[in-house]
C-alpha cells in the first residue's frame, strides 16, 4: 500500500509536533538558560535560596523531601502539583549539582517533592540550594514514537483504525441493544451509552457544559465490563483521570490508577499501584524489608559531609544493606503488580502513562478517552495503539489543547481527533439535557454553539439567587456591565506580558460587595459559592491581592475561587464573574479571540453570571457583538456609569 491521505496527514502532524517541541524548548530556554536567578524568581519558575526541612522514604521507595523558600515569600509562582522540577546547588566552584523530582504538594512557600533517588546527595548538606521547573521532553518523545508506529502500520488493526478515523473506510456498528436502559440516566444519555457499546471502531459522546458527560461515560464503562474483562480509560490531565477513577470506584468497579505518586490525588492513593500493594496479603513482608531499609538509610544519613575514612565505609555499608532490602522488596512487589494488572477491571491513566512497562504487551478491546477536546491527536494514539476501538468523550466547543507555536496551530496541530471525528454523524451522540445553569445563562451558548439543541432540566430551569419574585437587578440571571467610555484602560506587565485592568477589577469587587449586601439583607441562610474568572493571569493575581480591601458578608460565602479560565474547567459556582480586561482604542482583544475558552467561562455559573468588559473594544468581534445584543434584548445590559460614586 502506498502513502494514503491518512499517512500523509500524520507525517505532516509529526513535522508540526517537532516545530511545537522546538517552540516549547525555546520558551523554556528564555525562562531559564538566558535569565538570571533573580529574573526567574520574579517570573515564579525558580525558588532560591531554599532549605530542606525534612526527608524520608516515601511511595515506591523514592525519597520525599519538604523544601521551603526563604526569600520572596509573597511572590506568585508557577509551581504546581505534578510538575517536574530540578533541585540544584549554586556553589561558587562552577560545578553543577542537580537532581530531578516531581512535585507532590505545592503550597505558597513550601513544596513536597518526590526525588528520583533513594538517598540525599552529599551536596544537599552544603546549602545554596534552589529549585527550578523542568522542561519535560518525555511526552514529545512518546507522541513521536506513537506517530511513527501509526504511519508505518501495515495489515493490522492500527492500520485499519488509521484509515477508518481518516474517513477513508466505513465505520462499523453492531446492532444496538434497545433493551438497555439505565434508570439513573436520561434519554439522550442512554442513547449515547447504547451507541458507544454498539461501535466496532469509534463512537463520540458529545457532552456540552452541565450535561453529565462523565456520568454517561462511567456508565458506558460499567456496562462494557459486562462483556469485556478489562478496559483502558484515559484523559489528558491527572485531574480528569482522578475524577474518572473516583466515579468508577463509586460504581463498584475495580480500578488501577497508574501514574507517578506525586500526580495522584491523596484520596485515590489506595487505587494506585503502591496503594494496592499496601493492601495485598504479602505486604507485611514488603513492609518489614522497607522498614529495615529505612533504618539503614536513617543510620547512614547521620553521617554528614565531614567524616573520616572509617565513617565513610560505615555509611557505604549502611546504604548497601538498605539497597539489598529494597531490591528484595521490589522483587516481591513485581509479583504483586503482575497479579494486579491482570485482575482489575479498569486501568486508568494519562496517555503518556499508558507506556508503563507493565502494559508493554497488554491489549485491550476498548479505549475510553475523556476530555478529548483538550488532547492533541498524537497523544490519543499512544493508548489507542493498544486497543481495537475508541470511545471519545468531550466537547469540541470547550477548552482546546495548548499549542504554543502559532504556525503549528494554524497548520493543523491544534485540530484534535475529536474535532475530526465529530463529522462522523453516525458515530456521534449529543447529550442534550443540562443540569447546571438556569435557562437564561444557558441560552446564549446554546444558540451560538449548539444550534439551540440543549434544554435546561426542570431542576435548574428557573434557578435564581432569590426565589420569592424579587425583581431586583441583582437577581437577574445574567448581567453584562459595559465599561465603554469610562477610560478603564488596560495595562500590561512588561515581564510577563500579561494584561490587567485595575479599574475593571475594582468595579468587579465593588459589584460583588453590593450583590452580597443585597443577598445578606434577604436573610437567606444558604451561603453561595462564588467564582471569579479572567483569561489573564495578571488580572487573576491583581484580584487575589486586592480582595482584602473590600468587606464581604463572609457567612454568606460558601467558597470564593479566583482563577484563569483553564483553572475553572469542569467546575461550577452559584455566582460567576468574568473580567474580560481588554480596553484599548485599537480593538485588540488577544486571548479573548479564543471563543472555546470563553464558552467554558460563560457556562460555569448556576444561578448568576456577571460579565464585565468594554463593548467598544470587544464589540467588533461577532461573538461578543452577539452576546452584547443578547443582553440588551433580554434586559441584562448595564453601563458601568451606573456604579459611579457607589
Amino acid at each position: 500500500m502506498g502513502e494514503t491521505a491518512a499517512i500523509l496527514r500524520l507525517k505532516n502532524l509529526k513535522r508540526l509536533l517537532l516545530i511545537e517541541r522546538e517552540e516549547d524548548f525555546l520558551q523554556y530556554k528564555e525562562q531559564f538558560l538566558k535569565a538570571s536567578i533573580e529574573t526567574r524568581k520574579k517570573n515564579g519558575v525558580t525558588w532560591y535560596p531554599i532549605r530542606i526541612n525534612s526527608h524520608e522514604l516515601g511511595y515506591a521507595d523514592l525519597l520525599q523531601i519538604e523544601v521551603e523558600r526563604t526569600t520572596g515569600l509573597d511572590t506568585a509562582h508557577q509551581f504546581s502539583n505534578g510538575k517536574n522540577v530540578t533541585l540544584f546547588s549554586n556553589q561558587s566552584n562552577n560545578e553543577v549539582f542537580e537532581i530531578n523530582g516531581t512535585i507532590k504538594i505545592a503550597q505558597k512557600n513550601k513544596l513536597k517533592v518526590i526525588l528520583h533517588c533513594d538517598d540525599l546527595p552529599d551536596w544537599c548538606y552544603d546549602g545554596k540550594l534552589g529549585i527550578n521547573i523542568q522542561f519535560d521532553d518525555n511526552s514529545y518523545t512518546e507522541m513521536q514514537k506513537a506517530l511513527d508506529e501509526v504511519i508505518n502500520a501495515r495489515n493490522n488493526r492500527v492500520a485499519e483504525l488509521r484509515e477508518i478515523l481518516e474517513g477513508s473506510e466505513t465505520l462499523n456498528f453492531e446492532k444496538e441493544n434497545s433493551e438497555l436502559v439505565i434508570p439513573q440516566l436520561n434519554l439522550s444519555q442512554n442513547r449515547a451509552v447504547r451507541k458507544a457499546l454498539s461501535a466496532v471502531d469509534l463512537a463520540v459522546i458529545h457532552g456540552p457544559p452541565g450535561t453529565g458527560k462523565t456520568t454517561t461515560l462511567v456508565n458506558a464503562i460499567r456496562v462494557c465490563l459486562q462483556s469485556e474483562k478489562q478496559v483502558l480509560v484515559c484523559a489528558p490531565t491527572n485531574t480528569a483521570v482522578d475524577l474518572l477513577t473516583e466515579k468508577l470506584l463509586e460504581q463498584g468497579v475495580t480500578v488501577l490508577r497508574l501514574g507517578h505518586p506525586a500526580r495522584i490525588s491523596e484520596d485515590l492513593i489506595n487505587s494506585s499501584v503502591d496503594g494496592q500493594i499496601q493492601r495485598h496479603q504479602n505486604f507485611n513482608e514488603i513492609k518489614n524489608l522497607r522498614r529495615n531499609a529505612e533504618e539503614y538509610f536513617r543510620m547512614a544519613s547521620k553521617y554528614k559531609r565531614v567524616f573520616g575514612k572509617q565513617d565513610a565505609q560505615q555509611r557505604a555499608a549502611y546504604y548497601a544493606e538498605a539497597r539489598t532490602c529494597l531490591k528484595d522488596a521490589r522483587l516481591l512487589e513485581d509479583y504483586i503488580v503482575s497479579d494486579l494488572f491482570s485482575s482489575v477491571q479498569v486501568i486508568c491513566c494519562t496517555p503518556v502513562t499508558a507506556t508503563h512497562r507493565a502494559l508493554t504487551k497488554k491489549r485491550f478491546n476498548t479505549l475510553f478517552f475523556d476530555e478529548a477536546s483538550q488532547a492533541l491527536e498524537p497523544i490519543v494514539w499512544i493508548p489507542l495503539l493498544k486497543c481495537n476501538r475508541v470511545i471519545l468523550s468531550g466537547d469540541h466547543h470547550q477548552l482546546p489543547p495548548v499549542v504554543k507555536n502559532l504556525q503549528a496551530a494554524k497548520e493543523g496541530l491544534a485540530v484534535t481527533m475529536l474535532d475530526r471525528c465529530i463529522k462522523f454523524k453516525e458515530a456521534v451522540s449529543l447529550l442534550n439535557k443540562q443540569y447546571r445553569m438556569s435557562s437564561p445563562i444557558m441560552a446564549f451558548s446554546n444558540s451560538y454553539f449548539y444550534n439551540n439543541e440543549l434544554e435546561a432540566d426542570s431542576s435548574v430551569h428557573d434557578h435564581a439567587l432569590a426565589n420569592e419574585g424579587t425583581d431586583e437587578f441583582y437577581n437577574k440571571a445574567v448581567e453584562f456591565v459595559d465599561t465603554a467610555g469610562c477610560s478603564f484602560e488596560e495595562e500590561q506587565n512588561p515581564e510577563t506580558l500579561s494584561s490587567f485592568n485595575v479599574n475593571e477589577g475594582n468595579l468587579l469587587l465593588k459589584h460583588l460587595q453590593n450583590l452580597l449586601t443585597w443577598y445578606h439583607e434577604l436573610d437567606y441562610t444558604q451561603p453561595v459559592s462564588i467564582g471569579i474568572i479572567s483569561p489573564y493571569k495578571e488580572q487573576v493575581g491583581w484580584l487575589k491581592e486586592n480582595l482584602e480591601h473590600y468587606e464581604f458578608s463572609k457567612e454568606k460565602i460558601a467558597e470564593l475561587r479566583i482563577r484563569t479560565i483553564d483553572g475553572f474547567q469542569g467546575e461550577e459556582c452559584d455566582i460567576v464573574y468574568i473580567s474580560l480586561v481588554r480596553s484599548n482604542n485599537d480593538q485588540q482583544i488577544g486571548f479573548l479571540n479564543d471563543l472555546r475558552r470563553m464558552n467554558v467561562a460563560i457556562t460555569r455559573a448556576r444561578k448568576k453570571l456577571v460579565v464585565i468588559g468594554d463593548s467598544a473594544t470587544i464589540g467588533s468581534n461577532p461573538f461578543y457583538k452577539s452576546f452584547i445584543e443578547y443582553c440588551e434584548t433580554n434586559g441584562f445590559y448595564r453601563s458601568a456609569w451606573e456604579f459611579a460614586g457607589s
